[in-house]
């Protein structure tokens, strides 16, 4: 018999509860098609906006993925990149001419899709990182990385305009090693970084940009590049598919 709270606790809710229950058992795994809301107001004798209520809470929690005109269906969340924070951003990396990027798809066909460089002035956050004063001209650059054609983060960073006018900085391609080897050429090698990571419920702009089902969450992780003075070179802002990554951070003690 139900008890009390659960009497207290709208039928949807129950529902919901009950499927989610199911899915951790494993009852339904990744990729099964749930029971229909016709299925779910037969079995709980509820009214079909109740039966779609249901699954708008598993969809906000992610869980689960409506397919038009198929059902809802248990999510897989298969990640496809193990993001090694710390070996990627090594000048015997870019120092050599490498990628920093190149070694997240590997065994996977990665791609860099440019989505411009331009002239802006300083959001506050980066003009206050880069110690310019409140609008001030900044270099953006903004790229979109795909793993198999799905595109599973949006990077954008900010550099002095100053510092990058007239250099392959503030053009489309940078050359071999990228933003961090040309900083090098100009004097300015970065040799320490700070990444600071967050998570949240993407805008609709991001979700737009990475495809995102609802309920999918994004990593947020804002990279600071420091020459060896203490200056702050680039912040780089990235927006990852949670349900893509694995962000691994590996040192000695």
């Amino acid at each position: 018999m139900p008890s009390g709270g659960e009497k207290r606790q709208p039928k949807y809710q129950r529902i919901a509860a009950a499927l989610k229950d199911a899915i951790a058992s494993g009852r339904y795994g990744p990729g099964d098609r749930l029971p229909g809301e016709s299925d779910l107001m037969a079995t709980y004798g509820v009214a079909r906006m109740t039966a779609r209520q249901a699954f708008a809470a598993l969809q906000a929690e992610g869980l689960v993925e409506a397919r038009k005109g198929a059902g809802v269906f248990v999510r897989e969340f298969k990640v496809g990149i193990r993001r090694r924070g710390i070996q990627r951003l090594a000048v015997e990396v870019w120092g050599a001419g490498g990628s920093i990027w190149a070694a997240d798809g590997t065994g996977h066909d990665l791609d860099v899709e440019f989505l411009g460089v331009f002239e802006e002035r300083a959001p506050s956050a980066a003009a206050a990182a880069l110690k310019l004063p409140s609008g001030s001209a900044v270099c953006v650059r903004r790229r979109r990385f795909l793993l198999d054609g799905r595109p599973v983060m949006v990077a954008t960073s900010y550099l002095d305009a100053a510092l990058t006018v007239g250099t392959p900085i503030a053009e489309p391609d940078t050359g071999p090693g990228g933003i961090y080897a040309r900083l090098a050429d100009l004097g300015r090698k970065p040799v320490r970084f700070r990444e600071e990571i967050r998570s949240r419920m993407p805008a609709p702009e991001e979700a737009g940009a990475l495809t995102l089902v609802p309920g999918t969450p994004v990593v947020l992780v804002r990279r600071t590049a420091f020459t060896a003075d203490g200056q702050v070179v680039e912040v780089n802002e990235m927006v990852l598919d949670s349900a893509a990554y694995v962000l691994e951070y590996e040192f000695d003690a």
